[in-house]
């Protein structure tokens, strides 16, 4: 229904590069550039002016670019549509599941999304929480899987380049073994961390945890340790250690043997539901329901 060079003509024009986009596309210089020479052949117009210092956009590029990407999604809504139409899909949304991204908080929200669009139906694929499965699907959202729901940061959208939907703030809570001292508490203070050892992401990872964690540096009394990565691991060496970690409250099942304590501090981190950049019908659909509900959200 639309050319498929357009694509490429975007990629390379976002790039700058006929290289940056091969890197990027997974294919070789001279494929991308015989791609854009035929793209150009077809429509009879130059797009792009080649130099040394990389490629400009022509007037008519310029023209072509913000056209295109109209064009491409367009297409796409109105193939999802016809697939929909035919019974294909059936609205399905693919949820994607781990030990810190639960299906719960899409369970709670079933009632009012059905009483908006009985369609609309959810397929749940567990996924094990590892750095690389992480990446992969945060990047490639919309492919294999649809949404993932979770605590995000600017910084994790713009490095995997996808969006979110907020469905309300979370607060940070600490989390430690049953068998701690302070897991008798019904919360804590900031005091009850002295003395402790804490585990922490590393830094660069979210902006709120990184100004607890500035916050945290004031006090010489708590020994903070480092990780890289929220997994199972972690939470084993949390339990096992007599550490404690900072957490989330939706954590709460995550491990067995570890309670998640409100902490008397004003941090907070964004909860919602990620997805691509260039969402699905259906995902699309979701989202409006939960932006005309939106007070009904916890």
């Amino acid at each position: 229904m639309y050319n498929p060079q357009l694509e490429t003509f975007i990629v390379v024009a976002d790039e700058g590069s006929f290289s940056k986009a091969a890197e990027k596309l997974y294919i070789s210089p001279t494929a991308i550039i015989k791609q854009i020479n035929s793209l150009e052949d077809s429509l009879e117009i130059t797009l792009l002016n080649r130099t040394h210092r990389g490629i400009i956009l022509t007037k008519a590029g310029e023209s072509i670019y913000h056209d295109a990407k109209y064009i491409i999604q367009y297409t796409k809504d109105s193939i999802e549509r016809a697939k929909q139409a035919e019974g294909k899909h059936k609205y399905l949304i693919r949820v994607g599941t781990s030990i810190t991204t639960p299906s719960q908080c899409i369970l709670d929200l079933l009632p009012q999304i059905h009483k908006n669009n009985s369609e609309l139906k959810f397929r749940f694929i567990s996924f094990e929480n590892t750095p690389e499965n992480a990446r992969e699907i945060l990047q490639n959202l919309g492919e294999n899987i649809d949404i993932v729901a979770g605590i995000y940061s600017p910084n994790l959208l713009k490095r995997h380049h996808c969006q979110a939907y907020q469905l309300y703030e979370e607060n940070l809570c600490i989390g430690l073994s049953i068998d701690h001292p302070l897991a008798q508490k019904e919360y804590l203070e900031i005091e009850d961390l002295f003395g402790q050892n804490l585990l922490m992401i590393r830094r660069g990872w979210s902006e709120i945890f990184d100004r607890l964690r500035d916050e945290l540096l004031e006090y010489r009394d708590i020994q903070i340790e480092d990780f890289t990565f929220y997994n199972l691991e972690i939470f084993n060496r949390c339990e096992t250690s007599q550490s404690l970690i900072v957490a989330c409250q939706h954590w709460k099942n995550a491990h067995p043997l570890l309670k998640i304590l409100p902490v008397r501090w004003n941090y907070t981190t964004p909860f919602g539901i990620m997805y691509s950049p260039h969402p699905s019908y259906q995902v699309k659909e979701l989202i409006k329901i939960l932006e005309n509900t939106k007070e009904n959200i916890k």
